[in-house]
């Protein structure tokens, strides 16, 4: 594995055409994708080899269908906490990484300090998280919720790589 990171402006085009054609459809056949970026097959192999063991590419996974299993509801939460110092701040970020309906965690510089995404499948349960989990992780003093009415975009999805 290399030893330091990779910088956007190291990769070139096929580098960024493999990311951003694997964005779109990560379980594309390694033929497929080669002749999607204009490579023959060896050599876009080697390349997708080398973007895992960079770390760039950090994984594969099955996109879910949140709506299919009854978990729409979106709710973010700004979380203020008592005391900012790293030890609370990692006592923090342990904790909320085992909460499952936290989706995503965000540490925000400003009012507050941190943004959490939580999918849950209606008010009622959200509520239930909100009280006995996330009020109770370290160091909280207080929490804001903001309720998402639609999602218009969601998931980074590379296209920006190109």
């Amino acid at each position: 594995m290399a030893t330091e990171s990779t910088k956007y402006s190291e990769l070139d085009q096929f580098d960024r055409k493999i990311l951003a054609e694997l964005a779109e459809d990560g379980r594309m056949s390694v033929t497929d994708l080669a002749a999607k970026v204009g490579l023959s097959k060896t050599p876009c192999q080697l390349r997708l080899k080398r973007l895992v063991a960079e770390g760039i590419i950090d994984g594969f996974k099955a996109v879910i269908n949140p709506s299919k299993l009854d978990l729409e509801h979106i709710a973010f939460a700004e979380v203020k906490l008592s005391n900012t110092q790293e030890d609370a701040l990692q006592a923090f970020n342990t904790a909320v990484k085992k909460i499952k309906e936290v989706e995503e965690c965000h540490m925000i510089a400003g009012r507050f300090d941190y943004l959490l995404k939580i999918r849950t499948r209606d008010i009622r349960r959200y509520r239930q998280v909100l009280g006995e989990r996330i009020s109770n992780l370290p160091y909280v003093s207080s929490t804001s919720t903001n309720v998402a009415m639609q999602t218009v975009k969601e998931a980074w999805s590379g296209s920006g790589l190109i």
